[in-house]
């Protein structure tokens, strides 16, 4: 019998991630806990629309190992209230303002599409602008360069903010919606590259079920070590999304072990770092993941010796 002469994995990497003196890389992937200071959510568990309960959830979400803490003061789909930009930065700025307080080295990013929400937010030290709509406001990039943040490049397939994608398509070719990603995303990551905004600060987020039929995001997530080829950080945002849900025919509070095994699959394929609404458990499940890669050493290795 003839035995394969085992070879070294040849795993894909990207450039590190650099924000608040903070490197976030293979060997230190980082995790962003969600805070929703929104009463519509389309998770449950996530809704803090009321500041004292969204302060438990930085705390919590801190002392379950987030690095990046993300709030964000709209609802992303169609569906719940229409958010006009005063109540947005009425909703997000307070909290910001106790987070840099409270925690002055975790970083902070604002999940928004609003220029003027970005201004207002810089005066609180707000280190990453996650645009979940693709550029929508081109003034947005800018604004992340002139308050010194860094910035989110997302993929939407073209669709304006809090839009639910209908009968989407990309061609004939399941490919097709994976080069439209790779286009858009590369793009999107010059954009801010001219505004100024220094490469180690631009991640890319395929941005799975936003303008994607299950179909596609599935097909997106098998190729991130593509979206990583672009040569930049790849943040993959998978927690409890409904890729997952009709994947298992499961309802949003039952996602979990869905999510974490997806996020496994992205951080194997090059993704650092992963919005989750369950931070301890993504915690451990990317760390675990660092470890097999090679990328981090074991907390203890002390078995057999």
């Amino acid at each position: 019998m003839t035995v394969p002469e085992p070879q070294r994995l040849d795993l894909p990497r990207t450039p590190p991630l650099v924000l608040r003196g903070r490197t976030f890389d293979a060997s230190s992937p980082a995790v962003m806990g969600i805070v929703n200071r929104t009463p519509d959510s389309f998770f449950a568990g996530n809704r803090h629309a009321d500041l004292d309960s969204a302060k438990r959830a930085l705390e919590d979400a801190v002392e379950g190992g987030a690095d990046i803490v993300d709030v964000g003061g709209v609802r992303a789909g169609q569906e719940g209230e229409q958010v006009s930009a005063a109540e947005e930065i009425d909703r997000v700025v307070p909290f910001l303002a106790h987070a840099r307080e409270t925690y002055p080295d975790v970083v902070l990013s604002l999940d928004t599409w609003r220029s003027d929400v970005a201004a207002e937010a810089g005066r609180y030290g707000v280190d990453l602008v996650n645009d979940t709509w693709q550029g929508h406001d081109p003034e947005l990039v800018s604004v992340a360069a002139r308050i010194g943040a860094g910035v989110v490049c997302s993929h939407t397939g073209g669709l304006p903010p809090r839009t639910d994608p209908v009968k989407v398509t990309y061609g004939p070719d399941p490919l097709d919606v994976v080069r439209d990603v790779l286009r858009t995303l590369a793009q999107g990551a010059a954009r801010a590259l001219a505004a100024g905004i220094p490469r180690e600060r631009i991640l890319v987020d395929p941005t799975l079920d936003f303008g994607k039929t299950t179909t596609h995001s599935l097909e997106v997530l098998r190729h991130t070590s593509e979206v990583a080829a672009l040569g930049y950080p790849v943040l993959q945002a998978l927690s409890r999304k409904d890729f997952i849900g009709e994947s298992l025919g499961l309802e949003a509070d039952q996602r979990l072990e869905g999510t974490l095994a997806a996020t496994a699959v992205a951080a194997w394929l090059g993704a650092t770092v992963f919005r989750a609404h369950d931070v301890r458990a993504t915690r451990r499940a990317v760390d675990m993941v660092a470890v097999i890669r090679g990328d981090k050493a074991p907390i203890r290795a002390v078995r057999g010796i």
